[in-house]
């Protein structure tokens, strides 16, 4: 029987985790400190080991940035920092954590993996019920999923093991506020 889970990679492109990368400073560091890089190889091989599908989510806008929302205080450098332009090496997948054939390849616009994306259409053609999220930024795509997945019934995990924010901060106010909405794991404890 196929598995109801999927293990979701969330924004670790290499603008934002990779040492060349625009996040050389932010999260690179904080991937580091807190050994993020080995424990989210540690989550995708023991999902591939169990049969259970990775799906990876970019964050990436068209060359001329006609989806980048020009007030947003998160997106709106983007464009003037040439970061996130989809079909350049920013927006590819940290090669580290490298997708295979098979895997979801699911490109969002804005924060939630969920809004105006393939993500839900998705999990529902391949019978998921059961979310396990892991990437950049703890208070950002993994705080959105996890409380969009949350309100449309899905069973939420955050690896907080295989999450960073862009301060120790931001990473812990995020898992406190998550703890109502998702159970909070690690690579080692989790069960795909």
């Amino acid at each position: 029987m196929p598995s109801d889970t999927i293990l979701l990679v969330m924004d670790m492109i290499n603008d934002l985790v990779h040492p060349d990368g625009a996040g050389a400073k932010t999260y690179v560091v904080k991937c580091g400190e807190r050994n993020v890089y080995e424990n989210t190889r540690l989550a995708i091989r023991k999902a591939r080991e169990a049969g259970t599908m990775v799906g990876y989510v970019r964050v990436g806008f068209s060359p001329d940035y006609r989806e980048c929302p020009p007030n947003s205080p998160v997106f709106s450098r983007a464009r003037d920092n040439g970061l996130f332009k989809l079909g350049g090496w920013g927006t590819e997948v940290f090669e580290d954590f490298a997708p295979q054939p098979g895997d979801a390849d699911i490109i969002k616009h804005r924060v939630s993996p969920f809004y105006g994306t393939a993500l839900l259409p998705l999990l529902s053609a391949k019978g998921i019920r059961r979310l396990v999220l892991s990437g950049v930024s703890t208070n950002g795509v993994v705080q959105a999923a996890a409380r969009e997945g949350h309100d449309r019934d899905f069973e939420c995990v955050v690896l907080e093991d295989c999450c960073a924010g862009a301060t120790d901060e931001e990473h812990e106010y995020a898992l406190a506020g998550l703890r109502r909405f998702a159970g909070i794991a690690t690579s080692s404890s989790v069960s795909l």
